[in-house]
């Protein structure tokens, strides 16, 4: 039973460290409008686009509910140049279904690492498993294992991140339409490729935050277990 009990354990320290990743993203992309407002002016969108801060605004937020599924379509009207017109042209707009897809499916991916989860979290209970030892021991290996490859990762991004933004582009959609012209295309406008590159360091704080948060819980839960083994000793 110990093999099956490390195993639910790992399995669990897994799907905990998926569900801190996409709920990184969320933070990162959703919990915080005044850093968008920031990064439009640190890269001078605001000229680059001919529009007023509070439409690029809104055409942010409208663009966001639509990456979620809160919203229908990207027919978003706004001022351009002092005159009104539709912001995203049919290029852009497919380009968003695919991204849009990519979104939902960390959702759901989100959602299944929960499943799978509670699903080991059961197995440890029924099983009347050392759930209180086994999930901070099993959490702080699995993060030993995730550290070592996102520690890589993160160094190949951060010394050539034009390299792999344009790989991420290549793996994840199967067409060219992320590729957009500035002459043509507003969306390239708004979010240059330095501000992904700031999105992705925020996510990335974040998402080092929440694991240093959890494996500091993880290693507190352990030295309490065994500072109670020593007390129930000295009264034995």
């Amino acid at each position: 039973m110990k093999i099956v009990h490390r195993t639910a354990g790992i399995i669990v320290s897994l799907a905990f460290i998926i569900i801190l990743l996409i709920t990184s993203f969320e933070i990162g992309i959703y919990s915080d409008f005044d850093w968008y407002e920031k990064e439009y002016e640190k890269y001078n969108v605001l000229t680059d686009l001919q529009m007023e801060m509070d439409d690029v605004m809104d055409v942010t937020h409208e663009m966001m509910s639509y990456l979620r599924g809160d919203r229908e379509n990207l027919v978003i009207d706004t001022v351009v140049g002092g005159e009104e017109r539709e912001f995203f042209n049919d290029r852009e707009k497919a380009h968003m279904v695919d991204v849009q897809r990519l979104f939902l499916g960390g959702l759901d991916l989100q959602l299944a690492a929960f499943v799978i989860a509670i699903t080991a979290l059961l197995i440890l209970a029924f099983s009347k498993a050392e759930w209180k030892k086994i999930l901070p021991q099993s959490f702080l290996i699995g993060l030993g294992g995730f550290i070592v490859l996102a520690g890589a990762f993160g160094a190949l991004v951060v010394t050539n991140f034009n390299k792999y933004f344009l790989l991420f582009h290549e793996l994840f959609f199967d067409n060219d339409l992320w590729i957009l012209d500035p002459d043509t295309d507003l969306m390239i406008r708004m979010l240059p490729e330095g501000f992904f590159f700031d999105m992705v360091m925020r996510i990335g704080s974040i998402f080092i935050a929440l694991l240093i948060v959890s494996a500091g819980t993880s290693v507190f839960a352990l030295w309490r277990q065994r500072r109670e083994k020593k007390m129930e000793k000295r009264i034995k």
